[in-house]
């Protein structure tokens, strides 16, 4: 879907007509009372919510100190960088409330979200000059007029008219709206401020990639802290950590990614890097743990020595121990020649030691002594070899768990778990998945000479909503598959990424009549025999309703719909009746009259 609005920057409000592109009608923002619906004070617990996220009031000028302070702490580059990516973050969030909220609205009126909440919280006016996007062919262009902005009134409170844009919360927010919104990595500059003597502001939003080298300055600023290292200031104080992106050293691209856990594991590389310390990586299978090691590797003293890596699950039992410490000629049968082990060959540099869990006990032994001593023994041989080597460690696997099961020596964890650094799962960090979306879509044209244009809205909205138990690795290979079997010059949609079965939540989805996803187990949706009868009959009644499907005639009527919206409700609120009336969109005194009518039982939150 393509959608244009025009309107004159000259005389704001008056939009301009172009009858190839959109009709006069949909010029027009759409009502703010789906919105206004969503925001609700709860006075009896402090509460303020917009939708389902906790919302905060703060005095404006206490925006303003905070921000003056930070630029006066810390300078005015990791200012900015903290504010565009409080407002990166926020736009996200709206991104996703706006699908909820106009999920049976165009395509246009859902994406306009993003300039009524600019309103809607405060911010300022946001009235729009040009907005052009299209998600299945990746276009995006998007031009905004802003008036009475909030960070540009509390900026120069504080400080005189200077030359660079100042409204930076806002510049985030928009990025990281637009970027959820498309599935791919959108960059807003503003390119007129009042900070800077402008009458308004003006910014301007186009694919990261059509900025070329003007966007980077900028781009950088969206990034959490960077994997690069950065001189120290005059005084002893660092440089700016807001990143730059990670270069590829043509072996493995680094890691991607903008959420706070994403950046809190990047803090911790950097800050263990410089160091000899051993390092162990923690988190599920496919969370790019081996990604984190080789620019941990990059960031050291050591980068320019060898990095050796061995994923211990690969190797059987009988080999590991010639595989990590070396084997000398006729130490056994078929040992033909001496050979050195991964030890020696990272001598000076990095070993990483990926699924360090399945080690065996003896292989446990000998690696402890290694860690102590700096030296190794080869198999079948008589002398010891000193090895300078720093060792960082991955598992998926519990290892206190596996301590106390007796499976992993004590002492060992103790020496491994010197610096431990936790890889959150994908889907604890949704923030990322546009980014590697962008990422790998620009991957796998490139490695299989493909020509595609991005994702649809639905493949965008399916990306968001899966769990991803597989991690990055499987995103990477979904969007592979996608890329494979998307059509030249075209969009990938969710029939060419979901092709497997895949499960959403707790529900598994196939891809049906149409290309659609549905429920290939509808009863999985609701617990006991008894709900998931009537969640099946009432299911094939609405579907002959909506689709006018006459092979099954289930009749059902809306109090049976309504008592089992209401039951679900509460069920997936873990019987917090407040929190259910979210779920529905309605206020608590609402679900409480509504549970009592139909003979509900509840015991209140």
């Amino acid at each position: 879907m393509k959608t244009v609005t025009r309107t004159s920057p000259a005389v704001r409000g008056k939009p301009i007509v172009d009858p190839e592109s959109v009709e006069h009608d949909k010029l027009r923002f759409p009502d703010f009372s789906d919105l206004l619906a969503r925001l609700r004070f709860s006075t009896s617990d402090g509460r303020i919510w917009l939708d389902d996220q906790r919302m905060l009031l703060i005095h404006a000028k206490s925006l303003g100190t905070l921000r003056r302070e930070m630029i006066e702490a810390l300078g005015i580059d990791v200012a900015r960088g903290f504010m565009t990516r409080m407002g990166y973050h926020a736009g996200v969030h709206d991104a996703q409330m706006a699908r909820k909220v106009r999920s049976r609205t165009s395509l246009r009126d859902m994406f306009v979200v993003g300039p009524q909440m600019h309103c809607l919280e405060g911010i300022g006016i946001s009235e729009p000059v040009r907005l052009e996007f299209d998600v299945a062919r990746g276009q995006h262009y998007g031009e905004f007029i802003w008036t009475s902005q909030v960070e540009d009134e509390e900026h120069m409170r504080h400080f005189p008219i200077g030359s660079e844009p100042a409204c930076w919360m806002q510049i985030g927010y928009a990025s990281g709206f637009s970027t959820e919104f498309m599935g791919r990595q959108v960059l807003y500059r503003e390119v007129e401020c009042q900070s800077m003597g402008h009458s308004a502001c003006r910014i301007v939003g186009k694919l990261v990639e059509e900025w070329g080298e003007e966007g980077i300055e900028d781009l950088r600023y969206m990034m959490p802290e960077t994997l690069t290292q950065h001189p120290a200031l005059p005084g002893g104080r660092p440089a700016s950590t807001v990143g730059r992106p990670v270069e590829d050293d043509g072996q493995k691209s680094g890691p991607v990614g903008i959420s706070p856990s994403y950046a809190a594991a990047l803090h911790m590389v950097k800050r263990v890097a410089p160091t000899q310390a051993t390092v162990l990586f923690l988190g599920e299978s496919g969370v790019g743990k081996e990604v984190f090691a080789r620019n941990l590797h990059r960031l050291s003293n050591r980068s320019d020595k060898p990095f050796v890596a061995i994923n211990c699950a690969a190797i059987p039992e009988q080999l590991i121990e010639s595989e990590l410490f070396g084997v000398e000629r006729g130490a056994f049968s078929g040992a033909m020649q001496s050979r050195p082990g991964r030890f020696e060959r990272a001598d000076g540099g990095t070993l990483f030691l990926d699924e360090i869990g399945t080690l065996s006990a003896i292989a446990q032994g000998k690696l402890l002594r290694v860690l102590q001593e700096g030296e190794v023994e080869r198999l079948g041989d008589t002398c010891t070899r000193q090895v300078d080597v720093r060792v960082i460690a991955a598992t998926n696997v519990d290892l206190r768990e596996e301590v106390r099961a007796g499976r992993f020596r004590e002492d060992l964890f103790f020496r491994l778990n010197v610096f431990p650094i936790r890889i959150s799962p994908l889907r604890e960090r949704r923030e990322d998945i546009p980014l590697l979306m962008t990422h790998f879509l620009t991957k796998f044209n490139r490695l299989h000479g493909r020509h595609l244009t991005g994702f649809t809205q639905r493949a965008v909205d399916a990306m968001l909503s899966y769990d991803w138990p597989g991690n990055v690795r499987e995103i990477e290979n979904v969007i592979e598959r996608g890329a494979i079997l998307a059509p030249e010059n075209g969009a990938i949609d969710s029939p060419h990424l979901f092709t497997s079965g895949e499960q959403f939540g707790e529900q598994r989805f196939e891809v049906g009549r149409e290309g659609r996803l549905v429920a290939s187990d509808p009863a999985s949706l609701v617990s006991g025999p008894d709900q998931a009868c009537e969640f099946d009959r009432v299911s094939r009644g609405v579907n002959n309703l909506l689709l006018g499907d006459g092979n099954e005639c289930e009749n059902v009527s809306l109090d049976e719909i309504e008592t089992l919206l209401l039951k679900r409700a509460v069920e997936r609120a873990g019987g917090n009746i407040a929190a259910a009336a979210r779920l529905l969109g309605i206020t608590r005194p609402q679900m409480v009259y509504r549970l009592k009518s139909r003979g509900i039982v509840h015991d209140g939150d």
